[in-house]
């Protein structure tokens, strides 16, 4: 596994049988930038979650431009990863890394805007249409979503894609809740259009853990590590 300097064991032999060491930032720099999208999106959820239960509207206006940020780093990675696949010939270990990124980056990507849909709804004083219940609710639909994002940034760090088992009794919490949000709205008498609003808040959330689940079972077992064969 490359360390920060950016090397790997690479292709040749020098002749007394051991590798030699070879640059490869780009590989270096896929990691870094889909680790820094993990807490992009895992801090967008929480600062959501933090707007609306407290009608933050300021904090939440902010969050739905720092959407930018996260859409633009996402375009980058992408277009690291497709570039090394049309522009090399990567070993069979080194493509299905890529491949596996290619899958991850749109769900890091979506998992953001949804950060930015519960941000949008924030921006609009829509917490004032909540019964205590329904915040409560909402505040540990957010809980729960941030450990599953930490857990989902684990996983990928660590290289730990087993960590998915571990996720199941969360994701339960998180589907409970959001079962329980639903039956809240419903029983609480809200006008049409703001339980539709609120409706639309809890599958969001419950949106968010599906995609921590996905990410994390994506994750590939040794994500970036190769030993191509010699030359």
């Amino acid at each position: 596994m490359p360390g920060d300097s950016g090397t790997v064991d690479a292709v040749g032999d020098d002749g007394r049988g051991t590798w030699r060491e070879e640059p490869l930032p780009e590989r270096s720099a896929i990691d870094r930038h889909v680790v820094e999208l993990f807490a992009l999106v895992s801090e967008a959820a929480a600062g959501a979650t933090h707007a609306l239960v407290t009608g933050d509207r300021e904090a939440a206006r902010e969050l739905v431009r720092r959407d930018e940020v996260i859409d633009a780093l996402y375009r980058d990675v992408a277009g690291l990863v497709e570039r090394e696949l049309v522009e090399s010939d990567p070993v069979p270990e080194r493509r299905q890394y890529l491949i596996s990124m290619l899958r991850m980056l749109p769900e890091l990507e979506r998992s953001g805007d949804l950060a930015e849909h519960i941000a949008q709804r924030a921006v609009r004083p829509i917490a004032v249409e909540m019964s205590p219940r329904s915040r409560g609710l909402v505040e540990r639909m957010g809980e729960v979503a941030s450990q599953m994002w930490e857990r989902a940034a684990d996983a990928f760090g660590e290289r730990a894609p087993e960590v998915a088992a571990r996720m199941e009794e969360l994701d339960d919490e998180m589907d409970d809740l959001h079962t329980s949000f639903i039956a809240e709205i419903v029983g609480s008498g809200v006008p049409t259009q703001i339980a539709i609003e609120l409706a639309l808040i809890g599958r969001f959330y419950e949106r968010l853990g599906d995609h921590a689940v996905n990410l994390t079972r994506n994750v590939p077992r040794d994500a970036g590590r190769f030993r191509p064969g010699r030359e």
